[in-house]
Order: structure tokens, then C-alpha cells, then sequence
């Protein structure tokens, strides 16, 4: 057999096996990384006027107690610090402390890489707590109130079973059961997204490297079904076009939980591709 020949062989079985698992997408249109490093521990140093590291800040107090975020020193998986997130058990307020990342586009089409440490310090049930969210504000009908920020999110399930949540998309959650998430150990987080308002979308989902999730589905609002639901209750509703996600909230974004929970987060990464 020829040279030519061999090669032509070996192009086809790399491109057949490509086919059969839907790739990243090749070109870098977007890349933000940070590891909360500052001088003296200084959060207010996340969030320079040029806006190239951190959006800002969510914290929401239950009742019962005042949440915080700040730098630690002695905990960090890589350099000097990492994030603390101390999120109190909710009331009848959701309990919420986060810091958040905008100011990109991510549309549909596009491939999301979002990866991060985390390390949680609690050994009490972690039911519902919600570790990253993606979202879509300007998406939303101004005409309605009260924005909900349609998207996806990392929520656990089954107490420990980190799971993809599709509830403000309109969609059934994405579950695993083969992987507990582990407790007082640094545990990297990798979550994939081949972004779809159909089902065609692509979600994958890795702790410590072993994939947990790989499913595809709908991972973007679509306006049809955003619009029935809204007519349902006799509300005109529709998606601002164009569509994209355009945030990402990381930490305890929302702690449902009976419990307070302290948690870090450090070497945290978001590229999209096209």
C-alpha cells in the first residue's frame, strides 16, 4: 500500500471517530481565567475599572444569618488564595453568595467551557445547592416583570450528585448517580456545552477528569416553548433575539439547603469556541 493511500486511511478513521463525538469547536473567541490572586488578600482587587477580572458580587442574607465572600490564604489548591464563600442556611429568603462574570456572548452554535476547583468543607447534605450558573438577562421579555435570567446551572441532587439544572430553560434536570462529589478535598469541576435552543445541544459534565454526563438536549431558552408556557397563564411573552448567555455566577449561587455551608473556589476558567 502507498504512502498516499495509508494516509488517506488514516484521515477517514479520524474523522469518523470525530463525528461520532461531537468536538469542541476549534477557534478561541473568547477566554477569561483567574485564581483570585491579589496583593494583601484585597477582594476589592477582583474588580479593576477595565473590567478584565470579576463583574461584581451576589449576596443574599437569609433571615438567619449574614452571608460572606472573601480570600483565603491557607487553602489555595494553586498560588496564594482562593475564593471563601460562606452561604447560611435559607428561610423564607434564598440564601445566595456568588461573584459573577459578564460581559461576554456566548450564542448558540458556540461551545462553553467552564471549569473550576471547589472544595467544600461541609459534611451536611448538599440537596439543591447550586455551585454555577450560566444566564441570559437581555434574553428576557422587557414588557414582563421580573427578570429570572433564563439558563442553566450545576446543582447537586440525590445529596451529593453534582447534575446539570434545566428548570429556567423550560427543561427536566440532567442527573447523575455513578460520582459523589467529595468533601474536604479540592475537586475540579469541567462542564462542556455545545449550545442549543433544540436538542441537538450538546452537555457534558467531568469531576476530577472522569466524565459524569454526557447527554445531549437542549441547553438554551427556546422561544416557542418559552411562549406557550407564558400564554398558559395569559401572558404575552417573547425571547429578545439575538440570543446569547451572557454571565456566569460562581460559589453557592443559590443554598436551598437545611445547612450553612462553607465552600472554596479557585483556578476558575471560561473559553468559548466557534
Amino acid at each position: 500500500m502507498t504512502r498516499m493511500a495509508l494516509l488517506a486511511i488514516t484521515l477517514l478513521l479520524v474523522s469518523c471517530t470525530s463525528d461520532e463525538t461531537p468536538s469542541i469547536g476549534s477557534e478561541v473567541v473568547y477566554l477569561f481565567e483567574d485564581g483570585f490572586e491579589t496583593t494583601g488578600s484585597d477582594l476589592s482587587k477582583l474588580f479593576p475599572s477595565d473590567g478584565s477580572r470579576w463583574s461584581n458580587i451576589q449576596v443574599v442574607n437569609p433571615n438567619g444569618g449574614e452571608n460572606m465572600i472573601s480570600l483565603q490564604n491557607d487553602i489555595a489548591i494553586e498560588g496564594n488564595t482562593a475564593l471563601k464563600v460562606i452561604a447560611n442556611a435559607s428561610d423564607d429568603i434564598l440564601s445566595k453568595a456568588d461573584i459573577e462574570k459578564g460581559g461576554f456572548k456566548a450564542p448558540s452554535g458556540s461551545t462553553v467551557t467552564l471549569e473550576a476547583s471547589f472544595y467544600i468543607t461541609s459534611t451536611e447534605n448538599l440537596e439543591n445547592l447550586l455551585l454555577i450558573d450560566l444566564e441570559c438577562c437581555s434574553c428576557w421579555d422587557p414588557s414582563v416583570p421580573d427578570n429570572q435570567c433564563p439558563g442553566i446551572r450545576l446543582m447537586m441532587k440525590n445529596n451529593d450528585h453534582l447534575s446539570i439544572e434545566r428548570g429556567k430553560i423550560l427543561g427536566a434536570t440532567l442527573a447523575q448517580s455513578s460520582v459523589h462529589f467529595p468533601r474536604n478535598e479540592w475537586v475540579n469541576v469541567r462542564w462542556e456545552l455545545k449550545l442549543s435552543s433544540n436538542e441537538n445541544g450538546v452537555n457534558r459534565l467531568f469531576i476530577n477528569e472522569q466524565q459524569v454526563i454526557s447527554e445531549n438536549g437542549r441547553n438554551m431558552p427556546n422561544s416557542k416553548l418559552f411562549r406557550d408556557e407564558f400564554a398558559s397563564n395569559g401572558v404575552d411573552f417573547k425571547l429578545q433575539e439575538p440570543l446569547f448567555y451572557e454571565r456566569f455566577q460562581i460559589g453557592a449561587t443559590a443554598n436551598p439547603t437545611t445547612s450553612d455551608i462553607e465552600l472554596f473556589v479557585d483556578n476558575v476558567r471560561l473559553e468559548i469556541n466557534e
